[in-house]
């Protein structure tokens, strides 16, 4: 097809997502379908393992559900997900709320022109990247991530951000651990978690 008529879909306004029906589930009932797993990866670690969560649908579909509804209300222009599991969760609810995907991922992953940051977990230190054009100064950006540990990895997410002008307003986790202390970390009043363990 000719140039303009291949840009004319991008025009066409997206349709209002279908409304779904979806049992109520609670935050206990979610947690009783996260898995613990201890001395992984290092000994000494209790490690949450989300996916027994994630093959069951309806639990799936309401912890996404339920990670929208602070992210509704902070109006992102963006969604950005931390690798790896930050895109199960980013990326549906990008696609729910009809906006743009942004991918932070370790280092060397990303093919184009990119910012890098290292960062402190809590076994170690890592270091991420962002493509230097995935963001644009101004924009509203929502983090997603699955567990809030020590803060370090997404402490680091919004460095990146920042480095291109853009604005953290939100900052969206299925779980947190708050013995570790990662919310201390984070901008005050932005910080969304369904499960406490």
């Amino acid at each position: 097809c000719s140039p303009q008529r291949d840009e004319g879909w991008r025009r066409s306004p997206r349709p209002p997502p279908r409304s779904r029906k979806l049992p109520q589930v609670n935050p206990e009932q979610l947690a009783s379908k996260v898995r613990t797993i201890p001395d992984f990866p290092k000994p000494g670690i209790i490690f949450r393992d989300i996916t027994t969560l994630l093959q069951d649908a309806e639990a799936f579909n309401a912890a996404i559900e339920a990670m929208l509804v602070p992210i509704r209300a902070q109006k992102p222009d963006v969604i950005v997900g931390i690798e790896s599991r930050g895109f199960i969760f980013g990326a549906p609810i990008a696609h729910a709320l009809g906006l743009g995907f942004v991918p932070v991922r370790k280092l060397g992953k990303l093919p184009g022109e990119t910012i890098t940051v290292e960062y402190e977990l809590e076994y170690g230190k890592n270091v991420l990247e962002l493509h230097r054009d995935a963001l644009t100064p101004g924009q509203r950006v929502v983090i997603v991530d699955d567990v809030l540990a020590t803060g370090g990895t997404v402490a680091g997410t919004i460095r990146l951000v920042e480095q291109l002008g853009a604005t953290v307003v939100g900052i969206s986790f299925l779980a947190e651990l708050p013995a570790l202390g990662g919310r201390s970390r984070l901008p005050e009043g932005i910080v969304s978690a369904i499960i406490p363990f």
